[in-house]
């Protein structure tokens, strides 16, 4: 795994974290425990700061990224991700929040200012554009993303469980 140092800060791991050798992990990036960063994950926390939640996990080729602090946006957009997130295979999340128990399916681009509530399903290939708001207990999918249904309890806890079984996986990678 390559963690790099920038301006003197450095990733912070919690306990029992996974980062496979070919992901980049960059300056203020921190892990929650039990969270797992998958191949070729690019997480870059330089112009602002990223937070991983405890039991999330970030899948292979997926792009973290923040926008920097400025007169018209004085904090930026940090990128921020609760616990019990699944990110899908090659997305892209950059600046944006993400609430508990979220599913973000493959492809997926959630863009600056984004709020994701907990427990939403965001649908493989959509995009959330800028400044929006997804509701808790819904699914959203398309380019721009729609709202398209509520959940079902199937659903519901399949985000739960989508987060559970990556935390078998990368127990398993560990050993």
């Amino acid at each position: 795994m390559t963690i790099r140092t920038y301006q003197s800060t450095s990733p912070t791991l919690g306990d029992r974290c996974y980062i496979d050798e070919s992901a980049v992990i960059v300056g203020d990036v921190t892990l929650g425990d039990d969270a797992s960063i998958w191949p070729l994950v690019a997480a870059r926390g330089d112009v602002n700061y990223i937070s991983i939640g405890a039991r999330s996990n970030i899948q292979d080729g997926s792009v973290l990224h923040v926008s920097r602090k400025s007169v018209s946006n004085p904090d930026g957009f940090p990128l921020i991700i609760g616990d019990d997130v699944t990110v899908g295979h090659k997305c892209m999340l950059h600046g944006c929040e993400l609430g508990n128990r979220i599913l973000v399916g493959m492809g997926a681009i959630v863009m600056d200012g984004v709020i994701v509530e907990d427990d939403v399903f965001i649908g493989a290939g959509t995009l959330v554009p800028p400044n929006k708001r997804l509701k808790s207990g819904f699914l959203y999918v398309g380019n721009p993303m729609q709202k398209k249904r509520p959940l079902n309890d199937a659903e519901m806890a399949f985000l739960k469980q989508s987060a559970v079984n990556y935390i078998v996986l990368k127990d398993e990678y560990l050993k």
